[in-house]
């Protein structure tokens, strides 16, 4: 049952965020701050798990795939599709659903506690439009370019690591290009909105109804986290099954 009830609040807060910004010139100057503090604040923590997974992925592939019947460049064509299909979509949302969403959750919070919101709502601004709406737009736009990013970041430095003699770096090249599916990259960019749409939402209604002091804003930052990683679990099942099969 509170399942239910928490759905319903959270499907009616939307209500109030997706509309039309009052006014458009604060909506714009709000979006920017926020592709920085969401999408290139993000990029160094998508640069540097994006360049050890890789690496590490082509070293555990080289390692599991060393078989005289089997053709060297199946560890690149290993390493480019793990990548293409859940590490660059799945977990490095997963991973941002911790820096962002805890970002989003605390932020919206301590104004919850400190009653700016309450202040914005007796001046007739839609609280819920104007602090929320911005970020969930920012995100959506930054994150596929940190998907792609961490996508070619990823094989680059599974090239790197052939280099320490774990493989061929010609062999692994070969594997990169055989049997490319351009379609992977489309569908990995699909999950990776929807995934932050899921992120800055469920963030941003967990900051937006927090209340008491500073350990219920923390309280709310966790549960944003905690509930944002298994909505984008659940929603990577389906969206794998709409688009692969």
């Amino acid at each position: 049952m509170n399942i239910i009830a928490e759905t319903g609040k959270y499907t009616l807060l939307m209500k109030k965020v997706l509309t039309a910004p009052g006014r458009w010139s604060l909506f714009f100057r709000q979006y920017g701050q926020e592709l920085e503090k969401q999408g290139l604040q993000s990029l160094p923590i998508v640069l540097i798990i994006s360049v050890f997974i890789g690496a590490v992925i082509t070293i555990q592939m080289r390692l599991n795939l060393e078989n005289p019947l089997l053709p060297s460049y199946l560890t690149g064509l290993a390493t480019r599709d793990t990548m293409f299909l859940e590490f660059s979509s799945t977990i490095l949302c997963l991973i941002l659903a911790g820096k962002v969403g805890s970002n989003i959750s605390s932020e919206i919070g301590t104004m919850r506690i400190t009653e700016q919101i309450d202040a914005l709502e007796v001046m007739g601004v839609n609280s819920a439009n104007y602090l929320i709406l911005p970020k969930i737009i920012a995100f959506m736009t930054m994150i596929p370019f940190l998907v792609i990013i961490s996508m070619a970041i990823g094989i680059f430095g599974g090239y790197i690591v052939t280099f320490s003699g774990v493989m061929v770096p010609a062999d692994y090249i070969s594997g990169i290009q055989y049997a490319f599916v351009p379609y992977y990259i489309f569908y990995s960019v699909v999950k990776s909105i929807v995934f932050a749409f899921i992120i800055s939402s469920v963030s941003s209604y967990y900051g937006y109804y927090a209340n008491g002091g500073a350990l219920d804003v923390g309280r709310a930052s966790t549960n944003a986290v905690v509930n944002s990683s298994i909505i984008i679990l659940f929603f990577n099942l389906l969206l794998t099954n709409l688009m692969l099969t």
